[in-house]
Parts: structure tokens; C-alpha cells; sequence
């Protein structure tokens, strides 16, 4: 997108014209803000506006300094809008403060000061969940930002990759689509925002490598996953879980990144994408299950299966889990050649690496918790799409159940769920699959 100078802008504003370098998105006027949100964090920062209706807009960036403006079209500046201004942390990395007026009779300018170049991306969703209609403003790094840090994560630039619709949902990119590479072997908000800084796999010592392990803490940011009868959220459990099982690991001398390491939304195919770029051996997504009955509860496995589900349940889950994308709000939706770049044969042998990680992990995971169900359950889930890595999806309790949600919200039980897993990993790569390396 064009970016306009000061001078361009007083230009054309003495000039009377009207400066709109993005039309207008179709939609009613006079949309109600009912909820404005920040989400700072180090890959970017969301902001989000909640409306009644759909929210009509236009946006330009201004230089010297490095300034967002987003036009939307509506007669009164409210006070939840009015309130964005005060959400902007110290800590964001790329919003310095916001600034909110009415510019005419019938737009609401709302200009943002930045800290640095940014690549916004701006767009609309229609209502899901508990949500209504969203304006959705991602504030990126510039693109050299985003591929300086690879050096030591590359989710930034894997945002950017998805943000431009080129990765798909198991973690291929187009590129990789046409022509895809060889299968590797199997076996709080206001604290300073965080990147996993582990170095890369030695590429020098492929023989001799530490096994890669990828631990993806469930939903973030805009998308809470379940909340418990009193309030807890899914994505700060797993989140504490997640930290937990990567310093158990590794104190035991394994290499292990996380898909996330803050309170950010991250796509499914870019936490995928993520565990491909470090030729991980294994993928382990922590959740905590929810129902819509509350007696339900127990600790469960699941791995993939592409073709349908093993139960109701696991089909249900699946559903749930899949929808994080809707409910966290993604732009694009690259799933054309899905299922032309899962490799069948590889995927086959993946996934039965993969009950074999879930069976030794319900093994461990039952020494603390009841287990829903006694063997490993399987469906179609967006986030073990990998075809050439062992990826499991675990269910350390029912958040929807008042007795596990309080289970959940202890160190005890979480540093408990997370020995486990840690021992249910090494006793994996301890075994027959690591020796076929």
C-alpha cells in the first residue's frame, strides 16, 4: 500500500479532496462500537473493534512521523471507542498511543502514533461465537523486520507469509505444495511481550542433533478457547502448562520451541507451518476440553484422522478446536490444495507414529487424572496436519467441569499434567521410533 507524506496529505486536504486509499468495505452506516481490544504482542499487535453492525471503513499510513489512520464512517465518536486510547500499553512494540476525534459529521478518525514501519493488515469479520461483526487491524513488522528475526524464530515471518494467504492449513507453503520436500524421520498482557530465542537446529550436525520438540499451548489472544464456570480461560491454562513441559524438557537436554510464548492469536496452519520450518520430531498441541454438559471430564489423547472421526466425541471436539481460526480472526483461507499436499503414504506412517506417542502419553497422563477414555481417539483436526511429523492433541482435564476447572487453575495439577507429558515424551523418543534414525 501507497504510503502519503505529510506534504501529500496537506496538498490534498487544501485542495479539498478526499483522501481514501482503501474504498470503503460495504456495510450499513451508524455501526455501534460495543467493545475495542489490544493485543500487543512481539510478532504484532491486534486491535480489534466490536460492532453491532458491519463497520464501514478506509485507512492510509503517514510518514515522518510513522502514523496510522483508519476512517469509520459513523456520526458519534462513543465512549468504548473513546476508551481504545487508554488500552495502549508501554510495552506494545508497535503502537506509541492512539488518537480519536470526529473528523467530519460522518466519519470518526482514529489515527495511531507507531514506535517503527509497520505492514498493517486491516479486515473485516461477520459475527461467530460470542462475537459480533470485527474490524480487525494487525500491525505487522516491515517485512525486513519480520526476516531479521528468523534467525532466532520464524513465526514472524510466517505471519507474514500467511498473511499474505501462501501458507495452508497443514503447514505447507504454496511453493512447498508444488513441489513438496522430502519427509524428515519420524520418531499476562502487561508483562513484557516474549519470543522463544532457542538457536535453530545446528544444520552442521544432522547426525548427531538433539530431537526437535514443538509444544503448541491452545488458542490466545482475540480467541480465549473454553472458559470454566468461573471464569478461566482455556488459553492461560495451556499457556502455563506449555512453559512448564519445555523447561522440564528442557532440563533434560531436549531442543523445544513453542508455537506461542504470549497471550497472541496464531493461526492453525502457522503453528504448523512453525514445527515444518524446525523439522520438529514431534507436535504436541495442550488444551482443556469443554462440553456443553458439565458433568463431563477426564483427561484425553487424540491424533489425526483425515478421513472422519473414531467417536461423536472426538468429531465434536474436532469442530471446536477447528474453529479457533473463525473465532480468532484470520483474513485469508488457503486451503485449495489441502488435500493434494497431504502425502498418503507418509501420512500413514505418521500417524501411526502418532498413536503411538498418544498411547505411551495416556499411560503417564492417567497416573493423575482419570482418562475419558481409555485408548487414543481420532479425528480430523486442523492443527496435526503435519504429514511428516507425530502430532498429538491432549485434553489435560474439562475446563467446563467445576471440579477439573479447579484442578486446573493449581500449579499443583499443572506442573503434574506437565511431568507427564515430559515423561511421555522421552519415553517416545526413548523407544523403537527414535532408533530408526
Amino acid at each position: 500500500m501507497p504510503i502519503i507524506t505529510r506534504r501529500k496529505l496537506l496538498l490534498a486536504s487544501a485542495g479539498g479532496l478526499i483522501i481514501s486509499l482503501t474504498p470503503f468495505a460495504r456495510a450499513s452506516t451508524g455501526a455501534d462500537i460495543v467493545a475495542s481490544r489490544i493485543w500487543p504482542a512481539t510478532a504484532y499487535t491486534r486491535v480489534t473493534l466490536e460492532s453491532t453492525s458491519p463497520i464501514q471503513y478506509k485507512y492510509f499510513q503517514l510518514t515522518a512521523p510513522n502514523r496510522l489512520v483508519i476512517d469509520i464512517q459513523g456520526e458519534a465518536n462513543n465512549q468504548v471507542l473513546r476508551e481504545l486510547s487508554q488500552k495502549v500499553l508501554p510495552l506494545d512494540p508497535y503502537i506509541a498511543s492512539v488518537r480519536i476525534g470526529q473528523f467530519n459529521p460522518e466519519t470518526i478518525r482514529i489515527v495511531m502514533d507507531l514506535k517503527t514501519t509497520v505492514n498493517p493488515q486491516i479486515f473485516t469479520l461477520q459475527p461467530v461465537a460470542n462475537f459480533k461483526n470485527r474490524l480487525v487491524i494487525d500491525l505487522y513488522p516491515s517485512t525486513s523486520v519480520a526476516l531479521a528475526q528468523e534467525a532466532n524464530d520464524p513465526l514472524m515471518a510466517l505471519l507474514q507469509d500467511y498473511s499474505h494467504g501462501k501458507i495452508n492449513s497443514d503447514g505447507t507453503t504454496l511453493a512447498q505444495a508444488a513441489a513438496p520436500t522430502p519427509p524428515v524421520p519420524t520418531t499476562p498482557a502487561a508483562k513484557p511481550p516474549v519470543i522463544d530465542q532457542t538457536p535453530l537446529p545446528s544444520k552442521s550436525n544432522t547426525n548427531k542433533r538433539q530431537p526437535v520438540i514443538m509444544i503448541d499451548p491452545g488458542h490466545g489472544g482475540e480467541d480465549p478457547g473454553a472458559t470454566g464456570p468461573s471464569g478461566l480461560h482455556e488459553k492461560n491454562v495451556v499457556l502455563a502448562i506449555a512453559r512448564e513441559v519445555k523447561k522440564q524438557l528442557d532440563a533434560q537436554g531436549y531442543r523445544t520451541y513453542m508455537t506461542r510464548n504470549e497471550d497472541i492469536f496464531i493461526p492453525l496452519g502457522v503453528r504448523v507451518a512453525k514445527a515444518r520450518k524446525l523439522k520438529a520430531d514431534l507436535f504436541m498441541s495442550i488444551h482443556a476440553d469443554a462440553f456443553t454438559n458439565p458433568s463431563a471430564k477426564g483427561t484425553g489423547v487424540y491424533a489425526l484422522n483425515p478421513k472422519g472421526a473414531t467417536s461423536a466425541a472426538a468429531k465434536y471436539l474436532a469442530q471446536t478446536q477447528n474453529a479457533a481460526d473463525a473465532i480468532g480472526g484470520v483474513q485469508y483461507s488457503s486451503d485449495k490444495n489441502v488435500n493434494n499436499t497431504l502425502f498418503d503414504l507418509t501420512q500413514t506412517a505418521t500417524i501411526n507414529d502418532s498413536l503411538k506417542l498418544g498411547k505411551i502419553m495416556l499411560n503417564h497422563l492417567g497416573q493423575i487424572n482419570k482418562l475419558h477414555k481409555g485408548t487414543v481417539d481420532q479425528a480430523n483436526f486442523a492443527v496435526l496436519k503435519a504429514p511428516d511429523i507425530p502430532s498429538i492433541l491432549i485434553e489435560t482435564a474439562f475446563i467446563s467441569n467445576p471440579t477439573e476447572e479447579k484442578l486446573l487453575s493449581t500449579d499443583a495439577f499443572r506442573q503434574k499434567a506437565a511431568t507427564s507429558i515430559a515423561n511421555g515424551v522421552k519415553d517416545y523418543l526413548s523407544g523403537a521410533v527414535l532408533a530408526r534414525r
